[in-house]
């Protein structure tokens, strides 16, 4: 489906840009004009992590007259293992500060403007308007559909992509730029149920797998601003690090789409948390008064090699976080072992009077587990808020942090 293009020429070059561009220029179908729409685009980009860390290098490099970035975190060393636009001596730097030394050094010629601070519903217009594509690097479903409203509202087309583990999709969503185009909300009309899907930060990513995602992002991004080539609207591609193989899925317009169909129910932006929400209901509801903090564990541990309490200490997280950190005196029982109902057959009976007491990475598959728990009739289970994370940063930084 092809776009207009979006930006329109620049009035000229310089010397030194037909220099720089020079690669670009001899393509016929970029040339003078195409690179001059590239010069005049103001593109933001959302995110300056792993995804967004490829992008930005290489829309500098294209010579994309403004970027914009938008980021409100720090680097954190386990940022370096993919987020290669940041380097060592950035690590405790604002990310969005750092991005843009590092755009500096690969093309002085762009002009960077930074949005220091986190996307919300009270940001958002006023941090879109003025730009004529964005590039989605968020890893969050919430702020995804924060995102795909926003933009549609205003009108504005956008680039999205997606990595887990060793798998990448990305997708142009442009709605208001051609009929027939489908919205995010198109292809994932309602997101995952909460805890269903674990985070980048949970299941992992293969580094490189960002540089291949976002790169793509780039090139449907530079498609898009010069009018060339047949972009990724109402298609889905998806690449398979393992297998080496990419797929393309044809995304059709949902008639009945909540944002874009012919009678659409969303007309402003909404609550996204609530939408997507971090926790089920139940797990919600079996954490209210079942939470303790790792300062209360710590003492019950004690305890326990005293000989004066007895209960169960279950680590939920998968087989391998258990092998770059744990909680001293954890039993591993993975999350899908408690929904699946196996994980009572290696639990203490429910009136054997032992308690038991869960943990993740940061609470919230642990919550999760724990609803199983109350419902199987262990109403004195309770779990740890902050799991190992807290545990690391509050009771043992001799352990790793991821």
């Amino acid at each position: 489906m092809s776009i207009p293009a979006l930006v329109e020429p620049a009035d000229e070059l310089t010397v030194d840009e037909v220099r720089r561009y020079s690669r670009h220029l001899i393509i016929p179908d970029v040339g003078m004009t195409g690179q001059k729409r590239l010069k005049n685009a103001k593109v933001l980009v959302i995110g300056a992590g792993g995804l967004g860390s490829p992008a930005l290098l290489y829309l500098a490099a294209a010579g994309v007259g403004t970027l914009g970035i938008i980021e409100f975190d720090e680097v954190d060393e386990s940022n370096l293992q993919r987020q290669v636009i940041h380097g060592q001596s950035d690590v405790g730097r604002p990310k969005a500060e750092s991005a843009k030394d590092s755009i500096a050094e690969v093309n002085p010629l762009v002009n960077v403007v930074v949005h220091a601070e986190r996307l919300d519903n009270d940001n958002v217009y006023d941090v879109f308007r003025g730009y004529d594509l964005i590039v989605d690097g968020t890893d969050n479903f919430a702020t995804r559909y924060l995102v795909n409203d926003a933009a549609y509202f205003l009108g504005i087309p956008y680039v999205w992509g997606s990595i887990y583990r060793f798998d990448g999709q990305a997708s142009v969503f442009a709605p208001k730029q051609a009929d027939d185009a489908p919205c995010y909300r198109c292809l994932y009309p309602e997101p995952p149920p909460p805890g269903m899907v674990p985070s980048c930060a949970e299941g992992g990513v293969l580094g490189v797998l960002c540089a291949s995602i976002g790169s793509i992002q780039v090139n449907e991004a530079i498609k898009l601003l010069t009018g060339i080539g047949d972009p990724l609207v109402g298609k889905l591609m998806i690449y398979d690090a393992l297998e080496m193989e990419y797929r393309k899925l044809k995304v059709r317009k949902d008639p009945n789409c909540r944002l874009c169909g012919e009678n659409a129910d969303v007309t402003e932006l909404i609550d996204y948390e609530f939408f997507c929400g971090a926790v089920s209901e139940e797990a919600a509801d079996a954490a209210a008064d079942s939470t303790i903090s790792v300062v209360a564990l710590e003492g019950m541990l004690k305890e326990r090699e005293e000989g004066t309490r007895d209960f169960v200490l279950v680590d939920v997280r998968e087989p391998n976080e258990y092998e770059i950190n744990k909680i001293p005196g954890s039993v591993l029982i993975p999350k899908g072992e408690f929904l699946n109902g196996n994980a009572l057959e290696q639990l203490p009976s429910v009136d054997s009077g032992t308690q038991v007491v869960l943990h993740c990475k940061s609470g919230v598959r642990s919550a999760e587990a724990l609803a199983v728990l109350k419902g199987a009739g262990y109403d004195d289970a309770v779990h740890v808020g902050g799991g190992v994370v807290a545990w690391v940063n509050q009771i043992d930084p001799s352990q790793p942090a991821y």
